[in-house]
């Protein structure tokens, strides 16, 4: 397929190039003239064979709803707009009744895979018309691992599947961080980086988060060069919101959102090792001590 990606930071430029690797055309703009391969969107529409494809892979907030708002302006009937970043399920059902009457087709596709995504493959989760989903599928199959992605249902589906996933993130994370608080809080002089090593060997709490956790603390075992700041993107509130919503018990989430609260005023290890956690895994900042 030719598609274009508008929006070239670390997930954008990490799905550009695994499209790459995998046989298809992408034309890349971002404002940063020196990622870009056009100079402005109108370029990149004007690139792009019809039916169209835009990927838009910016930031949640403002900047999504600008950036889907130029593009769409520039679109004809029966071109594709797909937004991959984190929004809010409720802002894209918005959006894509929004684009609807001018004939354009809008995917929702929650995307996760962080920086490692390139080299892994991301995992996707689409929401929006069944027809455009199967339009795009031969992308999406390069993108994702094997059976690594899915068509979720409606306008919208997409992005609140991602949302929980994300909100399951935040309580994996947290119990990470509280069981290797109290490993390190203990009388033992015990080895942090070779317990996340040798749990990672058939325990039953093995898993990705376990081995970045490893990676982070062969690189510094105490993670004394972090500061214990976690921020949090909004998928966890709006999964606690929801949660609320639906009157559903969600409990774990909701403290391990509450729990990055706390590390804006303290430095508690746990927060290291949740901000150690998000760097590894997403390139998230962190901040130093």
């Amino acid at each position: 397929m030719k598609i274009g990606m508008v929006g070239l930071g670390r997930m954008g430029m990490g799905l550009t190039r695994r499209a790459r690797d995998g046989g298809h055309e992408v034309v890349g703009y971002d404002r940063n003239p020196d990622v870009s391969d056009v100079a402005s969107l109108e370029e990149l529409v004007a690139a792009l064979p019809a039916p169209r494809v835009v990927w838009v892979m910016v930031p949640s907030g403002d900047i999504t709803e600008s950036t889907v708002s130029d593009v769409a302006a520039l679109l004809s009937p029966g071109d594709i707009l797909i937004d991959g970043g984190n929004s809010n399920f409720r802002d894209s059902v918005r959006r894509a009744h929004q684009v609807k009457p001018q004939g354009l087709h809008y995917l929702d596709i929650g995307t996760s895979g962080g920086v490692w995504g390139f080299e892994v493959g991301f995992c996707l989760m689409i929401g929006g018309p069944r027809e455009a989903f199967e339009h795009v599928e031969p992308l999406l199959a390069t993108l994702a691992p094997p059976d690594g992605y899915g068509h979720m249902g409606n306008s919208g589906a997409g992005h609140f599947v991602k949302m929980v996933h994300n909100g399951i993130e935040y309580g994996l994370m947290q119990a990470y961080a509280e069981g290797f608080d109290l490993l390190q809080a203990s009388e033992y002089p015990l080895d942090l980086h070779e317990i996340a090593g040798l749990w990672g060997q058939g325990s039953v709490v093995r898993s990705w988060l376990l081995e970045l956790l490893e990676g982070a603390l062969e690189e510094d075992p105490r993670l004394e060069q972090l500061r214990a700041y976690a921020d949090d993107s909004g998928e966890g509130r709006w999964t606690v919101k929801e949660s609320v919503d639906h009157a559903v018990n969600a409990s774990v989430i909701s403290q391990s959102l509450f729990a990055r609260f706390t590390s804006r005023q303290e430095d508690p290890f746990a927060m290291r090792v949740i901000a150690a956690l998000r760097n590894q895994f997403g390139g998230h900042a962190v901040k130093s001590q």
